[in-house]
């Protein structure tokens, strides 16, 4: 059980603003809820998209931050199979009414009254957080809280993406970052032909994506060495649509993994017609986060993680904004 009765936040206040320090009380677990210490907790593109008012339906003042690694520090009411101290990772996916089509269906990740953590409630820029017990995962015990934190979202959403786009030989990843990163490397050892599209000039990023074992990389305005049997897009640039379909083989598939993209131009029928598919992934299932993790025991990947300091944030949503990381960046409470 906690004895903590404050703690350090970095807390969203206002939309386009800074995140600002604040002590805060340490939160009590409802019914069915745990208390987590935070070891760690993954940066994610989402969180900036939060910040700068693009996914605007999310509560003020608010914690960020959805891939978070934590403690089991005190449990509510109801909380049954979890001991204090065990590890547990919390990601996007927080509740969902578990009645509707979507629900009964196993699409949960759908559901019209689903809640987000740092979104709906507050999430790991933060020493403790609250989190429904049903909707944690357990991690595999081979990676470490920091290089286990972008599994969470980065892994998660990149193996849905792939999930989605179906039996491919040949696999473009738009946008070389931290689901990029994870996905190359589980697609390397499945024995597919990946291709890595980062922004044009970027060659340390292309250069840290052919260390990872992918055939080709270049910028995303270059056409890659053959056609592609599907293009995943998971930069948030609409232009990329057209791109990537001039980029995919007839029968092919684009996905769109991004919760937001800017807009897409207007582009000739030409370009999908042969039947290419475009379609988008829309967050994550319980079950998505299961598979994954068993997944990860039969093609392990090693997640490349820049640490900050938890009081750091605003620096590091600065450096994942600027395109100045390789890999994921993530936040770490100070001792």
């Amino acid at each position: 059980m906690s004895t903590r009765t404050n703690m350090t936040a970095m807390l969203l206040e206002q939309r386009g603003g800074p995140l600002v320090k604040r002590q805060l009380s340490v939160p009590k677990p409802g019914p069915g809820e745990v208390l987590l210490k935070v070891l760690a907790c993954g940066m994610c593109r989402t969180d900036l998209h939060i910040v700068d008012g693009e996914l605007a339906h999310g509560k003020l003042p608010l914690i960020l931050g959805h891939e978070i690694v934590g403690r089991v520090a005190a449990m509510g009411a109801g909380v049954n199979g979890l001991k204090l101290g065990e590890r547990l990772g919390v990601p996007w996916l927080a509740g969902n009414c578990g009645q509707c089509a979507y629900c009964r269906s196993g699409r949960e990740n759908l559901c019209d009254q689903a809640n987000f953590t740092g979104y709906d409630r507050d999430g790991g820029y933060a020493e403790y957080v609250l989190a429904d017990h049903r909707y944690c995962l357990h991690l595999p015990e081979n990676y470490d809280d920091a290089h286990a934190a972008p599994l969470l979202c980065a892994g998660l959403i990149g193996y849905r993406a792939l999930r989605l786009a179906g039996e491919v030989s040949t696999i473009g990843l738009y946008g070389f970052g931290a689901s990029a990163h994870v996905l190359a490397q589980i697609c390397v050892g499945q024995g597919r032909r990946v291709y890595a599209f980062t922004r044009p000039g970027d060659t340390d990023n292309q250069d840290f994506a052919r260390g990872l074992g992918v055939g080709w990389a270049g910028g995303s305005d270059e056409t890659p060495p053959e056609p592609l049997d599907a293009a995943l897009i998971f930069a948030p640039v609409g232009a990329l649509v057209p791109t990537s379909l001039r980029a995919v083989a007839k029968g092919g598939c684009v996905v769109c993994a991004g919760i937001h993209m800017s807009e897409i131009p207007a582009f000739p029928y030409a370009i999908l017609w042969g039947e290419r598919v475009l379609r988008s992934v829309a967050n994550l299932t319980r079950a998505d986060g299961e598979e994954f993790m068993t997944a990860l025991a039969r093609w392990p990947v090693h997640t490349s993680v820049t640490t900050f300091s938890l009081t750091d944030a605003n620096e590091a949503l600065s450096a994942l904004r600027n395109g100045r990381l390789n890999g994921a960046a993530v936040l770490v409470p100070d001792a």
